[in-house]
């Protein structure tokens, strides 16, 4: 596609006077942002057509060394841009992107220091930020305060999970008023963190609302570099503000050459559809680097030795009679997936650091990115895979031990680089979010936030290093995806949120499934790690013990299972489960064979807030399509029209379905498949059972 590229610039030089007012529209004029300096005081709102978004909201930065930039400022000039330009990611969801954006620049000063604020407004929402450009006398960038509001409506209800909590994102979602964000009422009425006292009443972002206006918003962070993580604090009537991960000293931002915020973004949606079809975090990131080639990255499929130590339990991570990480193991494994077409198998638990209680207080034995086990040859697997088409995943479990693994980074790269491994899974389980140890210059221990600036430079280190060593990382317990991926590709995924794990050792509950699409998903990709088939009576008391844990259940369909690999976009995705489980229905397994993880198309068929959702999605490649949909505890029959397909083509349809027997409780992994011949004038009725869900494969007929 020709790439269209439109930039209007004005600038226009404004007296003061009481109030200056200053508005910009979207492209399409739908959504309108006003500026206004009220007294002296920043402030913005935001329509969408004649609704109300954001009432009249206060921003600024106030810093440690009693510079404000909330009050008693000035307007000194603003300036007018649109932009209009596509772009193609290397990977992703669509093969094209257009970026197309009204913005508006206003320049501020209190009559000592300037600050600017850039706002842009796309038909799908708006962002702005923060620049303090390097000022002479101005000593200190310390930040320790972004006032920064959002005034919705009391009316307004949030989907969300508490920040500065134990657990960092993995939690379940409480569905309430904007209001009642709060510990409290998320230990009462969803799960019980009573016990936890390490920090305030926040919620993480994105943090999704639906209006009593019938609109969507969603409120996040794009591009966050160097900066500290944005939760949302409730403060009464309906308004949110900033509050942002402080480091131990209580400084929020530490700075020696000035601020550039990320942007803070609005997304606005008519409906629940609108609101998963946006690019908007991305457009707010930038290509990458000229000098650097990103060519090697290469999304894929994976399967694992993870499972069976996570849920079902028949293996532990650390030495001993049932180490999963042996190598007799890990050859039947690699068998299995070579045979089947997987790109990469991950292995955990085959590095020196694992013991039985390492999990989860970042205070145990220190890991090992270098030294393997005993019972685990890296050279001779490595050799292996090699004749058998596939590589090792890699794995780094940093027990949230930062300095420890930034010591041996170096080390534990140039070691995947000499064995052939192209990818790596990251870990970062600590429990006690406020426990991530920082030693300083004078070996003084610090505790710090998993969310703060320490952090979020720490995972930047890591991807711009594993960059230079052409690795993909995927992060688990991560910081929240803000669209790095766009300037570095081989930021491949995430996990950031309670993911298949907790169905394992836990339970997700039947809902959870259909609150990701409209919360978590909203950010980018997640490594959920689906495709568990044995969703009963998988779960053994002990490794040793060998004795079925009755109550461990996974709240899924095998159907749905298949679905989730359409749903949950990833560009690297695992198929979770233990082989001697796929064995048992291979021909649900071939969807999973199948189902690509790379795409030239996404199309939102249906879906209803937190309660069901169907997406279709085009492979890149071969022009095939592939249909998803979930629902929640309620059964529910959907038409499906195929107008989605190219016209004057047939196309081969696989269909992945629940029976009416099936019960994502009681009867899980029942399902059926059935095939037709269909053109895009075709549709179809499908039966989604409780907690359920259906697959579909197209394959164009050639003639």
């Amino acid at each position: 596609m020709k790439k269209i590229l439109i930039i209007l610039l004005s600038i226009i030089s404004i007296s003061c006077s009481q109030n200056d007012f200053i508005s910009v529209k979207s492209p399409n004029n739908d959504i309108k942002l006003y500026f206004e300096l009220v007294d002296g005081v920043p402030t913005y709102s935001v329509n969408n057509k004649k609704k109300k978004v954001i009432s009249l909201s206060k921003m600024g930065l106030l810093f440690n060394n009693n510079i404000d930039f909330s009050k008693n400022l000035s307007l000194l000039e603003t300036k007018s841009t649109s932009f209009n330009k596509s772009w193609k990611p290397l990977y992703g969801e669509e093969e094209i992107i257009i970026n197309n954006y009204n913005e508006l620049m206003v320049s501020l000063s209190n009559n000592v220091y300037k600050m600017k604020i850039f706002f842009r407004v796309f038909d799908d929402g708006v962002a702005f930020k923060y620049v303090v450009p390097e000022q002479n006398k101005f000593n200190s960038y310390d930040l320790i305060d972004e006032i920064t509001e959002f005034n919705i409506s009391s009316k307004d209800s949030a989907l969300w999970v508490p920040a500065f909590s134990y657990r960092r994102y993995e939690f379940l979602y409480a569905n309430s008023s904007v209001d009642d964000i709060s510990k409290d009422y998320y230990s009462k009425n969803v799960e019980d963190i009573s016990y936890d006292t390490l920090g305030i009443d926040a919620a993480h972002t994105p943090l999704t609302i639906k209006k009593d206006n019938e609109l969507y918003i969603s409120i996040h962070e794009a591009n966050l570099v160097d900066y500290s993580s944005m939760t949302l604090k409730p403060k009464g009537n309906g308004k949110l503000e900033v509050e942002l991960y402080p480091w131990s000293d209580g400084i929020k931002v530490k700075s020696t050459n000035g601020i550039n915020s990320p942007w803070r973004t609005i997304q606005i949606a008519n409906n629940s559809s609108e609101l998963l079809d946006s690019n908007i975090i991305l457009n707010l990131n930038d290509d990458p680097d000229e000098n650097k080639d990103f060519s090697w990255v290469k999304p894929g499929k994976y399967m694992g030795v993870w499972w069976e130590m996570i849920g079902t339990n028949e293996s532990t991570w650390w030495p001993s009679e049932n180490h999963g990480a042996n190598n007799s193991k890990v050859i039947d494994y690699m068998n299995f997936a070579s045979e089947h077409g997987f790109e990469g198998l991950l292995v955990e638990g085959w590095n020196k650091g694992w013991y039985p209680e390492w999990c989860c207080s970042g205070n145990g034995i220190p890991f090992s990115f270098t030294e393997t086990v005993e019972d685990f040859d890296l050279e001779l697997l490595s050799n292996y895979g090699k004749e058998k088409n596939i590589s090792l995943v890699g794995h780094h479990e940093t027990g949230g031990q930062i300095q420890n693994y930034e010591n041996q980074l170096e080390d534990a790269f140039t070691l995947y680089n000499k064995y052939g491994i192209k990818n790596i899974k990251t870990g970062y389980v600590n429990d006690v979010s406020k426990n991530i140890i920082r030693f300083d210059e004078n070996g003084n221990v610090h505790r710090e936030w998993h969310h703060g600036q320490y952090m979020v430079n720490h995972f930047h280190k890591v991807i711009e290093l594993a960059a230079k060593y052409k690795l993909n990382i995927i992060t688990h317990e991560p910081i929240k995806d803000t669209g790095l991926r766009r300037k570095y590709p081989n930021y491949i995924s995430r996990e950031g949120a309670k993911g298949q794990e907790f169905n394992g050792f836990w339970t997700n509950g039947v809902n959870h499934a259909t609150d990701l699409p409209f919360t978590r998903m909203l950010s980018g990709p997640m490594d959920y790690t689906p495709g568990i088939f044995q969703l009963n009576n998988f779960r053994y008391d002990s490794p040793d013990s060998k004795i079925i844990d009755k109550g461990a259940i996974v709240p899924s369909t095998l159907a749905k299972e298949l679905a989730l690999y359409v749903v949950y976009y990833s560009p690297m995705q695992m198929a979770a489960d233990l082989p001697k489980h796929y064995k048992k229905h291979l021909d649900a397994f071939e969807f999973i064979k199948n189902v690509p993880v790379d795409w030239s198309e996404r199309v939102i068929l249906n879906s209803s807030f937190s309660e069901y959702v169907t997406i279709a999605r085009k492979d890149k490649l071969s022009g095939d399509w592939y249909v998803g949909g979930i629902t929640d505890e309620k059964e529910r029959n959907f038409k499906i029209d195929f107008s989605f397909l190219d016209d004057d083509k047939q196309y081969k349809i696989t269909i992945y379905s629940d029976t009416n027997n099936t019960h994502w409780k009681d009867n899980p992994m029942e399902y059926e498949i059935k095939n037709s011949t269909i053109t895009s004038e075709d549709n179809i009725n499908i039966y989604l059972a409780p907690g359920g869900g259906f697959a579909l494969e197209f394959k164009e007929v050639i003639k």
